[in-house]
């Protein structure tokens, strides 16, 4: 497979490689972008690379919070010009609200009444109104004892660029009380699950993978080799402690308190987290880079 300069770019950005580093990831990858990060990192080249560090949208996401069941909705728009509009916020204020009340899938929202139409309707109608196209995208349902909300990058009331909601046992004051930091924590960590228990088993074997062949790849080239019972048995499950440390709500150091997990933080708060979502405009839509000056030349020509 050739490998395009515009593919060597997209992995630099990702991963912070330098530009030869990841050529030749790539072509020892035959293209394979993420086969490339897992090279990288097996060479010590390369940080974990998040997928959605190399995607972008517009639009906004809008929580809504009722009797311990909360939503948050993703709108797109095609630029973040609409996101600052009243009527696109007033929209995605309504539709959250709809959610609230109607929602257990994006299906099921467009398809509900907004004041006398369906919100379908009322979303095209608001495209022809405004004039760029905008979509119902993602929806996300969480129902708890206590239910609390974050929004980041607010944009206005209840909508932003990263809605969080954090679902809690226990007594509702204390929930409420520290939901909010959790919510807070939340955004700035973008965990990749609450445990070890919810973490994808394709995620923790990949990870377990690059670990290995880095770690026996380091021991191969030191001046001190140890023994391989040392690096199984030691040294992975070590780097795998810290890796579920890093990427999972509940082993996390919280940021309000580093000295504890987030785990800890609840406990001693007198509350159990037992669900939570993460919703960032944009996640999982990869945005197509224009050639301007390509673009141009091709309209010249007819």
């Amino acid at each position: 497979m050739t490998v395009t300069a515009a593919m060597v770019k997209e992995l630099r950005e990702s991963t912070g490689a330098g530009m030869m580093d990841a050529k030749k990831a790539l072509v020892e990858n035959n293209g394979d972008m993420d086969a490339a990060v897992d090279w990288l990192r097996t060479k010590g080249l390369a940080k974990a690379a998040k997928k959605a560090d190399r995607v972008a949208a517009e639009g906004l996401v809008g929580v809504a919070v009722s009797n311990g069941r909360g939503v948050a909705v993703e709108i797109n728009s095609e630029t973040d010009f609409v996101a600052k509009n009243a009527d696109f916020q007033s929209l995605v204020r309504e539709v959250a609200k709809v959610a609230l009340q109607t929602g257990d899938s994006v299906e099921v929202v467009r398809a509900a009444d907004l004041n006398g139409k369906t919100v379908e309707t009322v979303i095209q109608e608001a495209v022809a109104r405004i004039g760029e196209n905008m979509t119902l995208r993602r929806l996300h349902v969480l129902e708890g004892d206590t239910v609390v909300s974050y929004v980041h990058n607010s944009a206005a009331d209840g909508m932003g660029k990263i809605g969080v909601l954090v679902a809690l046992k226990g007594p509702a004051d204390k929930a409420q009380a520290i939901g909010k930091q959790f919510a807070m924590h939340i955004a700035a960590t973008a965990p990749l699950a609450l445990s070890e228990a919810h973490l994808d088993a394709a995620v923790l074997e990949r990870e377990l993978a690059v670990q290995t062949a880095k770690a026996l790849e380091e021991n191969a080239s030191s001046p001190k080799p140890k023994p391989d019972a040392v690096i199984h048995n030691n040294i992975i499950p070590g780097r795998m402690k810290r890796y579920l440390s890093e990427n999972t709500l509940l082993g996390q150091a919280f940021v309000i308190n580093p000295d504890l997990t987030v785990e800890a933080a609840a406990k001693e708060a007198g509350v159990e987290i037992t669900g939570y979502a993460r919703v960032a405009v944009g996640e999982g839509i990869e945005k197509k880079e224009e050639d301007f000056a390509a673009e141009v030349a091709k309209m010249a020509q007819g």
